[in-house]
């Protein structure tokens, strides 16, 4: 059985050149994952998301709900897939936390790593490009990702 997921990349755009006070610090939509033609290997999700984790992986980012302060685009996104009512595993990340993270963690059978799984040369590697080169123009802390599952 697949499983079915949408997500959006977001960034804070420009956010290290303004006040604190500015109304442009909100998220913004950048990109929505489809259009990084990723694949729903379950290896992948569980390691990743701690979805259909019957691989044994400490996910790194397991059933966090929306952020409060999620993009407009994001939201939209998530309602028109039906929001809380026919999703599952609504979670987010930020390229800070993926970049901090122990890619050279294993399942539980020992055997698969998560750079093996959803490292560079994966289906998960165009999503990590984006998300470094945002990082790169606005700051790490200033990137997430926001996946949901139906």
């Amino acid at each position: 059985m697949s499983t079915d997921f949408d997500g959006m990349i977001e960034c804070r755009p420009w956010v290290r050149n303004r006040a604190d006070d500015d109304e442009n610090l909100q998220w913004h939509a950048s990109i929505e994952l489809w259009h990084l033609n990723l694949g729903n290997a379950h290896d992948a999700l569980a390691c990743l998301f701690g979805v259909r984790n019957h691989f044994g992986f400490r996910p790194l980012a397991e059933d966090r709900g929306l952020p409060a302060d999620v993009s407009d685009g994001a939201r939209k996104s998530f309602g028109e897939c039906g929001g809380p009512e026919y999703t599952f595993g609504t979670t987010w990340i930020g390229w800070s936390e993926l970049t901090a993270a122990d890619w050279d963690g294993t399942d539980d059978s020992g055997t698969l790593t998560r750079r093996a799984v959803a490292g560079p040369g994966t289906h998960w590697a165009p999503v990590w490009d984006v998300m470094r080169t945002l990082a790169g123009l606005h700051g790490a802390e200033h990137v997430r990702l926001v996946v949901w599952f139906r």
